[in-house]
């Protein structure tokens, strides 16, 4: 019977154990209360029990053999309530989320009207403080601790000297240095000087707190640093780098894109806020320091309300100066990043107004673990700097981008769209490092989200998908840049000039692209389409959607278009064929049953041909007969010239041949592939004798040497006496008399009207179309 009491015993304090390790984990020690039983087992029950740190079967047993019946079911009571406890806390639904913001900004309110009510206890409070401070040290502890401050102070200034001086070479370079040439050079000068600000600081800061902690009474050591890390040390840390952005006084030196009034504005009120902040932490922390909390007194409350005022005044005073900032100076910005620039200062009013109440929420809240560090200045100081580190990444893309490959407007355009995509790349992952930078502020810890509650869990599925997206977009801008820059190459290559009012010289027939040129257009816009499908199906799976109906939901939508849509499949399956037999390309040339012109857009189900003449012609693939390129390779051009039947045509043949050899050193010599020579007498009518000549060249560059070569022709043949040959009517007039010369003139007006109209007939005949 003992046996099974205690096995039953072992295994109800097993369960209590297990119970409390569950709920409670950590706590090493349980009292007990007495209940109802004999006198030694209520004496038992008064006294505490110590569970063992690690608890195994060995330690159970050994721990039950030592308790009384009573204490086990004490202890197992009181397991039960604390796993009961905690159930109902964790069951227990939270407030929502208006409900959070309302309590929130109440408590902003009751603190408001603390700090308001506070106002006649602060010099009260800091009189306590000075008080209490001076009872502890006395008038000449006092005296010493300020003696103790200067001559710190002063051996950290000596120390600083001496290592300025041993850098005199590179002071008296910056001094010297006027109108440097080029980012690189700025840079350098730049941060030579900020490196020998930082390096004496640094200095000083290290000497003064040996000195400090050599010197200086031991209750005096905390006060010390404290004064001299905010009211020495950190405003002239802001001044350093202030200085090496802004260069108030050097505007050759400087990096942002700013006007002086701006620059020196900028320079002079962060220095006062850095101040008024450093003076605010001093006086809360030698109360706190003192024994009173920041919380009993309203100075620390209006002392940040007044940095917080005054730095959005600065923001509205100096938003001009601003906006010039984030433009950067670029006269290409689209309305986009104008209106951006405009609204930024806004912006950073807004952002710092907020994050002030963020944190008197926290504050109201009781979480002040939570900005502890310093959580606000940081965010407020990320988000103001963004600016600066656009402009960053606008210089690194002056530097970074390709060179400018090939020369005229089509090259300009592409430099131009490189630029803006390297810019856009940039500023993506500086979005992207903004945000991680702020959650680390914050002490953001991704990989605890998921098992938080819902509302952390949604915080961190956006989180993800603010990830996804910016991934998504990344890819995107990598993969159009990539393309675009393929793309202007090739039609580099191919010589298309965007200034050009009119294709093939207003004859038709420009220059054709390459294969690679026509092709991909269609590629980018696929890749699009298909990075965008990706990235929302991933976004859609990281929100908890399965996306496999989507899928087959699509592939069903896809079979329904295709019976539906046979004649746009037909279009689609028959501009492939065209484009793997490479049968055109942009800016060819093209006659299409009929219809001419050059190629202007080519899409998935049809082409656009723009007649030279201006109407633009959109055909889809799959009504195209037969395709006749008048633009592949080459071109040869003949022309006619009719002469007098008494010209030396070996004469002429000679003209020709020095014509032939005078056009293989004009400017277009390079797109000739066959100069202009003759090929003898052609026909023979009426007129005269008609001789040809032809040139092979470039497609699309035949008109402007055709039109060169007439006009040499033209020239060479007056040089040398030979005439144009062309059609005459004579009219032989019979003798009359006086008194019939009128009639005789009208016959004469007749006879020629007759001659002209059988000379048009003929020559429409020759042309081939039916006289009227």
């Amino acid at each position: 019977m003992k046996s099974k009491i205690y096995h039953f015993t072992a295994l109800l304090l097993a369960m209590a154990v297990m119970l409390g390790a569950i709920s409670v984990p950590g706590s090493a020690q349980v009292s007990l209360s007495g209940v109802s039983g004999s006198s030694d087992e209520a004496a038992d029950s008064a006294v505490p029990v110590a569970l063992p740190k690690d608890l195994t079967p060995e330690t159970i047993r050994q721990l039950v053999s030592t308790l009384s019946d009573q204490q086990v079911r004490q202890l197992l009571l009181e397991r039960l309530d604390a796993v009961a406890a905690q159930e109902g806390a964790s069951g227990a639904q939270g407030p929502g989320t208006l409900e959070f913001l309302g309590s929130s900004l109440l408590g902003v309110v009751g603190l408001v009207e603390d700090a308001v009510f506070g106002i006649p206890q602060i010099l009260s409070r800091l009189h306590e403080a000075g008080t209490q401070y001076v009872d502890e040290r006395g008038g000449s502890g006092l005296l010493k601790v300020t003696a103790y401050f200067a001559v710190a102070i002063v051996i950290g200034l000596l120390a600083e000297n001496v290592v300025t001086r041993l850098a005199s070479k590179w002071r008296r370079q910056i001094e010297d240095m006027q109108a440097p040439d080029g980012l690189l050079q700025t840079l350098e000068v730049l941060g030579k000087r900020l490196l020998l600000e930082l390096g004496g600081l640094l200095v000083f800061f290290a000497v003064t707190r040996a000195v400090i902690e050599l010197l200086a009474p031991v209750n005096d050591r905390p006060l010390l640093p404290l004064l001299m890390t905010n009211l020495i040390v950190m405003p002239r840390l802001s001044i350093a780098i202030t200085r090496f952005l802004f260069a108030p006084t050097r505007p050759d030196l400087r990096l942002v894109t700013t006007d002086d009034w701006t620059a020196k504005f900028i320079f002079r009120q962060q220095l006062g806020i850095i101040l008024l902040i450093g003076l605010a932490n001093v006086i809360i922390g030698f109360q706190e320091l003192q024994g009173i909390p920041f919380t009993d007194s309203a100075l620390g409350f209006w002392l940040l309300l007044i940095s917080i005022l005054w730095l959005c005044y600065t923001l509205y005073r100096a938003r001009h100066g601003l906006s010039s900032i984030v433009l950067g100076g670029d006269d290409e910005a689209t309305m986009l990043e104008r209106g951006v620039a405009l609204a930024y200062p806004w912006f950073a009013i807004v952002s710092v107004l907020l994050t002030w109440l963020v944190v008197e929420m926290i504050l109201a809240a009781g979480r002040f673990d939570l900005i502890d560090d310093g959580q606000g200045y940081y965010t407020v100081g990320i988000l103001l700097f963004a600016p600066v580190f656009d402009t960053m990444v606008r210089g690194l893309v002056k530097h970074l981008v390709p060179p400018m490959r090939g020369e005229g407007a089509l090259a300009e355009a592409a430099y131009r769209s490189t630029k803006r995509s390297y810019v856009r790349i940039g500023r993506a992952l500086l979005a992207t490092f903004i945000v991680v930078a702020i959650a680390n502020v914050w002490h953001i810890d991704y990989s605890n989200l998921a098992t938080a509650g819902l509302g952390v869990r949604i915080a961190a599925n956006m989180f993800e998908i603010l990830f996804i997206v910016a991934a998504g977009y990344l890819v995107w801008e990598v993969v159009t840049l990539w393309i675009n820059r393929k793309l202007a190459d090739e039609q580099t290559a191919a010589g298309l000039d965007l200034e050009a009012e009119e294709p093939g010289g207003g004859e038709g027939g420009g220059v054709g692209g390459t294969r690679l040129s026509t092709v991909l257009p269609l590629v980018k816009i696929a890749a699009q389409v298909s990075i965008i499908t990706i990235t929302v199906l991933i976004a859609l799976g990281n929100m908890g959607i399965d996306i496999t109906p989507l899928l087959a939901g699509a592939g069903i939508v896809g079979l329904a278009i295709g019976f539906g849509a046979q004649t746009l499949v037909r279009d689609i399956v028959s501009g492939l064929f065209f484009l793997f037999d490479d049968a055109f390309r942009v800016g060819e040339y093209l006659e299409i049953d009929g219809t001419v012109g050059t190629v202007e857009r080519i899409s998935i189900r049809s082409l656009q041909l723009r007649h030279h003449q201006g109407p633009v012609h959109t055909i889809p693939y799959g009504e195209i007969p037969k395709v006749t390129n008048n633009s592949r390779d080459w071109v040869i051009v003949k022309l006619k010239f009719t002469v007098p039947f008494d010209t030396d045509v070996n004469k002429v043949k000679k003209l020709f041949k020095q014509i032939g050899k005078d056009i293989m050193e004009a400017p277009y010599a390079e797109d000739i592939i066959q100069t202009f020579k003759s090929q003898g007498v052609y026909d023979v009518n009426d007129v005269g004798i008609i001789v040809r000549g032809k040139f092979m060249a470039k497609p699309g560059k035949q008109w402007m040497i055709r039109k060169d070569v007439y006009a040499r022709v033209q020239k060479i043949f007056a040089e040398n006496g030979i005439e144009f040959a062309r059609r005459e009517v004579r009219v032989k007039m019979p003798e009359a008399e006086e008194s019939q010369d009128n009639a005789g003139a009208s016959g004469a007006a007749a006879a020629a009207q007759a001659a002209i109209q059988e000379q048009v007939e003929q020559e429409m005949v020759e042309a081939g179309a039916k006289p009227a």
